[in-house]
């Protein structure tokens, strides 16, 4: 060993990458023209110094070039190694596999999946140990290659004499049952190695669990997760609670889903898996100065993951910033272009900007990632409606209750298609009806009958139908409605009582204000009355804003409120 090189080992191992980088590449400059300066292996040991540096300094092109380098000078050195007494270097030598795995990080950190796989393939079965065959997997499934995922999944989890054994590689584990893997096999794999580690009495239920979360059971997902937090020792988890918030947002349950994931958030304020979704829910409850606590100053931008950016592409969008809110959303494309989350935002934003054919492109590309959500099929019905193509919205909508089962939401979805044609309204009606039947509480499809039932003027059915929604669940928006429906039939005082409880539980509610104000312009007036059809003044509003907006109850931001009090006061004045 000589002295040059211990000063390059030294650098490199008291973490002065730059320094080694430095003195590396003079080192090796004059090592070309001087071979007596370095030996053959401390050669070879200071291309892979110099690469290591590199790729802790993020140069990870220039890294992957000297980690090249490295393999290609090893060549020669192991062919003479048979016929040569190895010297102590040759014998530590680093394997090729880690010098691959290494070249297969710098192309994933350079968007290049492609190259990092045919990385990772160049190495030999047998000799791919576990950290080679995960990260072979995140790959496949991450391109799509969903059988190869699922064979390199089960390689990290299966006991071989020959590797290491890993049984608790849950990511694996949850990896194949993302896949479509049966949880009875996924149980094998991993109870068959850990029988040995003690009592883990919870495994079971956790990857119970997470088959249901992946197979889409979300009621039977919710309630072992609960079981869980509630029965064991995993109660506060912050795993657990993710998953558990996963799975009521995907159910529809939003209201659950919030309160698990601002739980989640309380235990880890820099965590990342849930995020977005947490931002989507707050973004949807106009909470807009919650929304933007979750954007945390002390990470820097190089630390931002695609839940970072989606969070702060949420609150550009909910501030009606949609433009900056575009480029960040695709800043998280960018980073995961799989990424549902991500698509589904950005189709949304490209939805407001009317820039419809965009939007459908994300949309449909969200729906072929994960064709079991709801929110990309929302989102195609909302474009084709826009651009006034409702035979392709109505198949969409159609497909949405053959993909995601006749659940309220999806079949709330295509009556509001079927509510646009005057030949299939009646069928609308039923479909709403059935929607109900299944959960009463479903308060898309109370907004959307009552509607149907003010054209069909049976404006009785109508206040019956909201004043048993209110005795279930007040809210604002039924208050409204419901005013709105008793100023017609001329029950001005019981309309004013609704008017006054939906502005105490949001005082910017833009209609109940202004059916206050027109009740008293009415009455003083005492010639005429009141019409106001539901829905008649968003009748240009896209499906998805109308249900989007009945799941939220702040309707309008503070300036259009001012403007309706400035009318009132200028009506009042003039009288």
């Amino acid at each position: 060993m000589t002295g040059v090189f211990d000063q390059i080992k030294l650098l490199f191992e008291q973490q002065l990458y730059t320094n080694v980088v430095s003195l590396a590449n003079l080192v090796l400059s004059v090592s070309d023209h001087n071979p007596d300066i370095l030996t053959v292996p401390a050669k070879f040991q200071t291309y892979v110094y110099y690469g290591d540096s590199l790729f802790y300094l993020g140069q990870y092109r220039k890294a992957e070039a000297m980690y090249q380098k490295a393999l290609q000078f090893k060549k020669p050195l192991l062919k003479s190694k048979g016929t040569a007494k190895p010297q102590d270097n040759q014998k530590e030598l680093m394997p090729d596999i880690d010098i691959k795995y290494q070249i297969h990080v710098c192309h994933v950190n350079l968007k290049q999946n492609h190259q990092a796989i045919e990385e990772l393939r160049s190495i030999p079965g047998k000799l791919r140990n576990a950290k080679i065959n995960m990260a072979l997997a995140k790959l496949y499934q991450q391109g799509g290659m969903e059988r190869s995922a699922i064979t390199s999944y089960k390689e990290v989890l299966r006991v071989w004499s020959h590797v290491e054994e890993c049984p608790l590689a849950l990511e694996a584990a949850e990896g194949l049952l993302s896949l479509g893997v049966k949880g009875i096999e996924v149980n094998a794999l991993v109870l068959e190695g850990a029988s040995s580690f003690g009592n883990m009495d919870w495994l079971n239920s956790w990857i119970k669990a997470h088959f249901h979360l992946h197979n889409r059971e979300y009621g039977q997902a919710i309630s072992t997760f609960r079981q869980l937090d509630e029965r064991s020792s995993l109660r506060d988890n912050l795993n657990l609670l993710v998953a558990m918030g996963e799975s009521y947002y995907y159910s529809g349950d939003h209201k659950n889903a919030l309160i698990v994931l601002q739980r989640a958030r309380a235990l880890d304020p820099h965590m990342q898996r849930g995020l977005d979704i947490l931002a989507a829910l707050l973004a949807k409850e106009r909470k807009h100065k919650e929304l933007e606590k979750l954007i945390s100053p002390s990470i820097t931008v190089s630390e931002y993951g695609p839940e970072t950016w989606i969070t702060m592409a949420y609150f550009l969008y909910a501030t009606k910033k949609n433009s900056k809110a575009a480029y960040f959303a695709q800043k998280a494309c960018f980073l995961s272009p799989r990424n549902v989350e991500a698509l589904i935002l950005k189709g949304a934003i490209l939805l407001d900007l009317k820039k419809f054919q965009d939007a459908v492109v994300h949309f449909r590309e969200a729906m072929q990632v994960s064709p079991h959500r709801y929110e990309p099929h929302r989102g195609l019905v909302d474009c084709y409606i826009a651009m006034h193509r409702l035979r392709e919205a109505l198949n969409i909508a159609s497909n949405a209750c053959k993909q995601l089962g006749q659940n309220p939401r999806a079949l709330t979805l295509y009556a509001s298609v079927l509510m646009k044609d005057p030949l299939t309204v009646c069928k609308a009606k039923s479909i709403l009806e059935k929607a109900l039947a299944q959960d009463e509480m479903y308060l898309p499809a109370v907004y959307l009958l009552a509607e149907m039932y003010e054209q069909e003027m049976a404006l009785e059915s109508a206040v019956t139908l909201l004043e048993k929604q209110v005795e279930l669940q007040p809210t604002c928006k039924l208050h409204q409605m419901l005013g709105d429906l008793l100023a017609r039939v001329h029950e001005e005082d019981k309309a004013l009582d609704h008017y006054c409880t939906a502005l105490n539980l949001d005082p910017n509610n833009r209609r109940a204000l202004e059916g206050m104000h027109r009740i008293d312009h009415s009455s003083s007036k005492l010639d005429t009355s009141y019409f106001l059809t539901v829905g008649e003044e968003e009748g240009g509003d896209t499906t998805y804003e109308r249900i989007a907006d009945s799941e939220n109850e702040g309707e309008a931001d503070e300036s259009e409120t001012e403007a309706v009090w400035s009318d009132m006061d200028l009506e009042l004045n003039s009288q």
